[in-house]
C-alpha cells in the first residue's frame, strides 16, 4: 500500500472544501452546503448519485431479468447494475442504481418471495445478507468527500438555543421564553406575549423566523435532543406551528435512530416512551448538536466531571461567571411572574455556557468529520467502534473494489481480561503516575496484531496513520499560542484521533458487533500487555518505589519521602527505556496522596487543586447527593491527615439528618423505572419495592418503563417520591447559590434511616485506610456518647500492602 492510499482511506479521496452539511434522499437527489474559505459564503450544491448496497448473492435481485446490468455495461435508465468485488468477503455484490428506492423494493420483492414473508426493510435480511446505510452515508463513502475540508471549528456558523417551559410536560406544559446566541455572540431573548395557544404558536414562530434569519450552519443546546427538540416538536405540532429550521424541503423535524436520543411518546402524557429514547430529530442543511454528547465522551475518557448538568460541567470547565444567575428549574416560571429578569439573565447565561462547553468539548466531534464519512450530528453521538471505524474501513474496502465480511458470531472462544492489579489499599503519600500511551493499539502496531479477515490491512494502517498524525496535532498544538484557534483546532484533531486510536482494541474483541472482529487477535493483544505491565510493575518495584494500582493506563506508585521530583522523573525514563520501542510510558502527574479503596476507586489529593475521585465506589448518579458531599469532606480531612476533622464531618452529618436539616433532595435517589404498574402490582403481594411504592404513594398509578424519578425513605418505612423536581430541561440537577429556602421540601424522611446509611455504606468505603480501633471511634454513634472513647489526637491513616496480585490476576470483569 501506498502512503496516498492511506491518506485515502483515513480523510477520504475527494478535496472539496468547506463541507457544512449533506442532506440525501433515497431517490438519488444530494444537497450539499458549503462555506468557502475565506470569503465565509454559503453556497448549495443540487447533486445526483447513485443509490447503492451490498448483498451476499444476486438471488434476490434475479427477478428483474433484462433489467439487471453488470457495471462495466454502464447506468441506464431504470436498470439495477451490479459489480462482484474481489476477495472472499460475503458482501461481495455491489448493486446500484439510478433510484435508492425502486433498488430497495427490488430487492425487497425477490428476498420477500424466497423467504415466503414479506419485507419492509433490507435490514430485515440480517447483516449476513445485506449493508444498508443511510443515504447521505452511501453519498459520502461513493463520492470520497467529508465535512469541514479548509475549516476551523470557529468558521462553522453556530447557534445556540434553550427553551424555558412551564413544566416538562408538552401535553399540558407550554413554551413561555427561548434564548438564543446568534453566530456572533449576542444573546437575545424571545418571550410570549399573552397567554393561551396563540400567543405559544406566536412565540414559535417567532422562533423560526431568527433560525432562518440567522442562518446557522449548526444549531445546538445542552440536552438538545433530550428535552428541547421533543418539547418543540410536540407544541409545533399541537399548535399547527410549521417548524421550518431547515434549509431545503418540507417544513418539520424529521427523525432518525441513534444509540441515545428522546421523544415525548405515547402512553402517560409527556413521558418518554422506552421505544423514544433511541430517536432523534434531524433537518435538511443544518447539523443539530447535543453538547450533552460532548460532555459524555469527555467524561469516559476523564472520568473528572461533577455531574453532567450544563450548569456543573460550565463551573467545572471554569464557564460560569461570578454573576451567573441561578434559579431552581421547577421555579423558573414562578421566578419570570415576578421577577422575570432574573429568568432573562438565567436563559442568557444558559445559552452562554453552552456554546462554551461546545467550543471547549466539540472539537473531537468536528475532527472525526473530517476522517469518517458520516453526517456531522450523527458522529457527535455515536461510539467510536460502530460509529468511527467501521463506516472507516467499509469505504476504504469499497475504493479498492474488495469484498467485504459480514457480521459474525464468534468461534466460542472467550475474551481474556486485561491486567488489573492492586497492590496496596489505604492512604499513600507522595503518588506518581506513569502513564502508559494507548497501551494496545501501541501493541498492535509494535506487534502487527490485526483482524484477519482484514486482508487489506486497513484497521492497523488506520492506527499508524491516526498514532502519527496525533503526535503531529500534539506538537503543533503546544508550538500554537494558548487560547488560539490553531491550538483549538489542533487539539481537537488529537483528541479525535485518540478516540479512534483507543476504540481499535475494543473493535477487534466486540464479537459480532463489529465486522472485523477477532477475539484471537483481541487476546493476543491482552497477552502481550499483561506482560509488559509485569515488565512494569518489575523494574518500578527494583527501583524502591510502593506500587499501589496497575491497568492498561498506567501505574500508580509511592516514592520515599525524600525524593524529588527530578527523581520521579527519572526513575519513569529509566523504565520507560527498556519497554518495546513502540509502546511509551510518560510521566503523567504527582500527587500529595491517594486513597487506594479497590481497583478503579480511588482518591487523589493534588499537590494543588480539588481532589479527583475515579470509580463508582466515590462517584455515581445513583448516590445520594448528601452522602457524595459527606465524602467530599470526610475524604478531605482523610488525606490531610486530620483523623479529628473526619470525625467532626461524620458527627455534624449525622446530627444534621437527626435533625432534617439536609434538604429532602439530598437524601432522595434517583431510580429508573422498569416494570409497568400492571407487571409491580401484580407481584406486590408478595415484595414491595420502594420506588413503586413511592409511586403509589404519591397518587401515580400510571407511568412508563424506563421514566427516572427521585425517591426517598419516609418514617416508618413509607416511601416519598420528590415532587417533579428541582431539574432543568439541560438535565442539571441543582443549582448551588439559588434562593430557593425550603419552599416545597417536604422534610419528612427517616433521618434515622439515613443516619445508618451514612455509617453502612458511604463511611464504610474508608475503612481500608483506617485501623480498626480508629474506624470505630471515628464512626462511633454521636448519639451513645462514651465514657472511655479513645483520643484521635494521635491517630493518622495507614497504607496495607497486598500480596502481590500478579500470583492471581485479577480479571477486568472481577473490578469493583
Amino acid at each position: 500500500m501506498t502512503t496516498s492510499q492511506e491518506d485515502e482511506w483515513l480523510w477520504g479521496w475527494d478535496p472539496t472544501p468547506g463541507i457544512v452539511s449533506v442532506w440525501a434522499e433515497p431517490d438519488g437527489r444530494a444537497f450539499v452546503w458549503r462555506r468557502l474559505p475565506r470569503s465565509g459564503e454559503l453556497v448549495r450544491e443540487d447533486l445526483r448519485f447513485r443509490p447503492w448496497l451490498l448483498l451476499s448473492s444476486l438471488d434476490d435481485v434475479a427477478h428483474l431479468g433484462a433489467r439487471l446490468l453488470p457495471e462495466r455495461e454502464g447506468p441506464a435508465p431504470n436498470r439495477v447494475t451490479w459489480q462482484e468485488l474481489e476477495g472472499p468477503g460475503a458482501l461481495r455484490y455491489l448493486l446500484r442504481a439510478d433510484d435508492g428506492r425502486a433498488l430497495t423494493s427490488a430487492v425487497l420483492h425477490g428476498a420477500s418471495r424466497r423467504l415466503g414473508r414479506p419485507l419492509g426493510h433490507p435490514r430485515e435480511l440480517g447483516t449476513e445478507t445485506a449493508l444498508v446505510l443511510p443515504p447521505e452515508e452511501q453519498y459520502l463513502i461513493a463520492s470520497g468527500r467529508t465535512y469541514f475540508r479548509g475549516l476551523d471549528f470557529d468558521e462553522l456558523r453556530r447557534l445556540q438555543f434553550d427553551l424555558e417551559t412551564t413544566g416538562l410536560d408538552p401535553s399540558r406544559d407550554r413554551i413561555f421564553l427561548v434564548a438564543l446566541r446568534d453566530p456572533e455572540g449576542r444573546t437575545e431573548v424571545l418571550e410570549i406575549h399573552g397567554e393561551g395557544n396563540e400567543a405559544e404558536a406566536d412565540l414559535l414562530r417567532r422562533l423560526v423566523e431568527r433560525v432562518q434569519a440567522r442562518d446557522p450552519d449548526v444549531i445546538e443546546n445542552h440536552n438538545l435532543h433530550g428535552f428541547d427538540l421533543p418539547f418543540l416538536a410536540h407544541r409545533a405540532r399541537a399548535l399547527g406551528v410549521p417548524l421550518a429550521l431547515g434549509r431545503a424541503g418540507a417544513p418539520g423535524l424529521r427523525q432518525r435512530p441513534a444509540a441515545r436520543g428522546a421523544s415525548f411518546g405515547r402512553g402517560t402524557p409527556g413521558r418518554f416512551s422506552e421505544a423514544a429514547r433511541r430517536v432523534r430529530h434531524t433537518v435538511p442543511g443544518r447539523e443539530l448538536i447535543d453538547t450533552l454528547d460532548a460532555v459524555l465522551r469527555h467524561d469516559f475518557a476523564a472520568r473528572d466531571l461533577p455531574g453532567h448538568g450544563l450548569k456543573a460541567v460550565a463551573r467545572h470547565l471554569g464557564l460560569a461567571g461570578p454573576e451567573r444567575e441561578y434559579i431552581p428549574g421547577a421555579r423558573v416560571y414562578e421566578f419570570f411572574r415576578h421577577a422575570p429578569e432574573r429568568v432573562r439573565r438565567y436563559a442568557r447565561d444558559d445559552v452562554t455556557e453552552a456554546a462554551g462547553v461546545a467550543r471547549m468539548l466539540g472539537g473531537a466531534a468536528f475532527a472525526l468529520a473530517r476522517m469518517a464519512p458520516r453526517r456531522y450530528e450523527r458522529l457527535a453521538d455515536a461510539g467510536p467502534a460502530t460509529g468511527v471505524i467501521d463506516p472507516l474501513l467499509v469505504r476504504a474496502y469499497l475504493r479498492a473494489g474488495a469484498a467485504l465480511p459480514a457480521h459474525a458470531p464468534g468461534d466460542g472462544t472467550p475474551h481474556s481480561g486485561a491486567g488489573l492489579h492492586l497492590f496496596a489499599t489505604g492512604v499513600a503519600r507522595h503518588v506518581v503516575k506513569a502513564d502508559v500511551a494507548s497501551l494496545y493499539p501501541s501493541l498492535m502496531r509494535e506487534y502487527r496484531i490485526g483482524p484477519r479477515r482484514d486482508r487489506l490491512g486497513v484497521l492497523l494502517a488506520l492506527v499508524d496513520r491516526l498514532v502519527e498524525q496525533r503526535l503531529a496535532a500534539k506538537a503543533r498544538a503546544r508550538a500554537a499560542a494558548s487560547g488560539s484557534p490553531e491550538r483549538h483546532g489542533q487539539e481537537a484533531i488529537s483528541a479525535a484521533m485518540k478516540i479512534v486510536v483507543n476504540s481499535a482494541y475494543g473493535y477487534l474483541g466486540a464479537g459480532s458487533l463489529t465486522r472485523f472482529s477477532d477475539v484471537h487477535a483481541a487476546n493476543e493483544v491482552t497477552r502481550r500487555g499483561r506482560e509488559v505491565l509485569g515488565l512494569l510493575c518489575d523494574e518500578l518495584a527494583r527501583r524502591g518505589v510502593t506500587l499501589l494500582e496497575a491497568d492498561t493506563d498506567g501505574v500508580y506508585f509511592a516514592v520515599p519521602e525524600d525524593w524529588s521530583e527530578a527523581d520521579e522523573r527519572r526513575v519513569v525514563s529509566e523504565v520507560a527505556a527498556l519497554l518495546p520501542p513502540k509502546v511509551q510510558l510518560e510521566f503523567e502527574g504527582r500527587y500529595a496522596a491517594m486513597l487506594s479503596h479497590e481497583p478503579k476507586n480511588y482518591v487523589l489529593q493534588p499537590y494543588a487543586g480539588p481532589l479527583v475521585l475515579r470509580g463508582v465506589a466515590f462517584r455515581s448518579s445513583r448516590a445520594e447527593p448528601f452522602g457524595e458531599s459527606f465524602l467530599r469532606r470526610a475524604l478531605g480531612c482523610l488525606l490531610e491527615g486530620d483523623i479529628p476533622g473526619l470525625r467532626e464531618a461524620y458527627v455534624a452529618t449525622v446530627m444534621a439528618l437527626r435533625r432534617r436539616e439536609v434538604r429532602t433532595f439530598e437524601v432522595s435517589a434517583q431510580v429508573r423505572l422498569t416494570k409497568t404498574p400492571e407487571q409491580y402490582l401484580a407481584t406486590r403481594g408478595r415484595r414491595r419495592e420502594l420506588p413503586y411504592e413511592a409511586m403509589l404513594a404519591s397518587g401515580r398509578t400510571h407511568w412508563t418503563v424506563g421514566e427516572q424519578v427521585r425517591i426517598y425513605r419516609a418514617p416508618g418505612g413509607r416511601a416519598g417520591l420528590l415532587p417533579d423536581p428541582e431539574t432543568d430541561g439541560d438535565g442539571s440537577d441543582r443549582s448551588p447559590g439559588s434562593d430557593e429556602g425550603a419552599v416545597g421540601d417536604p422534610r419528612d424522611y427517616d433521618g434515622e434511616f439515613y443516619a445508618r446509611l451514612l455509617r453502612e455504606t458511604f463511611a464504610a468505603r474508608l475503612v481500608r485506610a483506617l485501623t480498626p480501633e480508629d474506624f470505630a471511634a471515628v464512626f462511633a454513634d454521636p448519639g451513645q456518647p462514651s465514657l472511655f472513647a479513645p483520643s484521635l489526637a494521635r491517630s493518622r491513616p495507614v497504607l496495607t500492602v497486598l500480596r502481590d496480585p500478579r500470583t492471581e490476576p485479577l480479571r477486568s470483569d472481577e473490578a469493583g
